[in-house]
């Protein structure tokens, strides 16, 4: 057993986390440690999202490239919050649209591996091109 995962199970014994907060630290401890043993060639590969908005005439050119890595470090740094905290932000998202509260490590893996070259036209207007490099 690793020492992050004696660490987690003792906060858990304590009362300082709840079971649930103990398993998504635990699913993102083990999921660090399938990435950094993992593969480097493939999906383990992959260093950015990138999404670029091409206009038709006139608009602004957009071309950002977010690292995987900031990506993962979120879902991670959300097993800390309060629970309290946790549902208030699952319900701001879910208002907009946005449910976030299954996402896991794996499946941000699994979106990556899938997401080769994605193309949106946007009225006719602009193009959004999304994928992994």
């Amino acid at each position: 057993m690793g020492e992050g995962t004696k660490k987690i199970l003792e906060m858990l014994h304590q009362g300082k986390i709840s079971v649930e907060e103990a398993e998504n630290l635990l699913a993102a401890i083990s999921s660090e440690s399938a990435s950094t043993e993992g593969p480097t060639t493939g999906v383990g590969a992959k260093k950015y999202l990138r999404i670029q908005v091409e206009p038709d005439e006139g608009g602004d050119r957009v071309n950002v490239r977010i690292p995987l890595k900031l990506i993962r470090a979120g879902l991670k740094l959300a097993a800390f919050l309060p629970n309290d905290a946790q549902s208030q932000v699952r319900h701001a998202l879910q208002e907009k649209g946005i449910d976030l509260s299954k996402l896991t490590p794996a499946d941000l893996e699994e979106l990556v591996a899938n997401l080769d070259d994605l193309t949106v036209d946007v009225e006719g207007k602009q193009k959004v091109r999304i994928h992994s490099e």
